[in-house]
């Protein structure tokens, strides 16, 4: 699961950002509302963090534009302030919820799932092609002929395959969806974790692969 986080204050940036990278999320930083926008406009969260209290563009005029643009995307609003006019503002403009700073850890993973709950559970835990089966909740591939648990990103990419089987998929659209657009990480990390996941499609006697087309990306087929 990819989460944005847009908060200003960068050293609780980096540490919430840590937090989330080590409970198996994939999260972006940004630090003013104008940024966060930007960044959503891409399409390709699963959720946001967002601090009321930001410059160019506060929380709440950043998720009034997102419902206002018809994007549901799950929010979570994060401030210091701990009125109750500012929570009741922050939903009343469409938040899923609101957590005061400081917080607990497990408060924030806890509110995080519970955001994202409703958004789970309207798509199958497990999805399923050829032979082949991977569990969104324990990131498990499996087939009859036994299973992987996989690291975060392989399971992003197997996802990323199996919910458009048969389509082509670029390496760069690989390199956005799952690094982040502005990642500097470079366009051959994608091959390395494609091979990763070919190795275990074979040691898994899949009946599907993963097939790659020059200059053009790659499709999951049946093989």
């Amino acid at each position: 699961m990819r989460l944005l986080l847009a908060e200003d204050e960068k050293s609780l940036s980096k540490a919430i950002i840590t937090i989330l990278q080590k409970n198996n999320y994939s999260a972006d930083a940004v630090y003013d509302g104008e940024e966060a926008l930007d960044y959503l406009a891409s399409g390709n969260y699963d959720g946001v963090i967002l601090d009321i209290m930001m410059p160019k563009l506060d929380g709440i005029c950043v998720l009034k534009r997102l419902r206002e643009q018809g994007n549901t995307i799950p929010v979570l609003m994060l401030t210091a302030k701990s009125e109750v006019d500012d929570k009741v503002l922050g939903l009343d403009s469409g938040a899923n919820d609101y957590l005061t700073k400081p917080f607990n850890t497990k408060e924030l993973l806890a509110r995080i799932r519970a955001m994202t709950r409703n958004q789970n559970e309207q798509m199958d835990s497990k999805m399923k092609f050829g032979n082949v089966v991977l569990d969104r909740s324990t990131f498990e591939l499996s087939s009859p002929n036994g299973n992987f648990r996989l690291a975060n990103k392989e399971f992003q990419m197997m996802e990323t395959l199996m919910m458009n089987p048969r389509r082509l998929i670029s390496a760069e659209r690989f390199l956005e969806k799952v690094w982040g657009y502005d990642s500097e990480v470079e366009i051959n990390v994608v091959w390395v974790y494609i091979s990763y996941l070919r190795k275990k499609l074979a040691a898994l006697h899949a009946n599907i692969q993963i097939k790659a087309q020059r200059n053009a990306g790659y499709s999951l087929e049946e093989t």
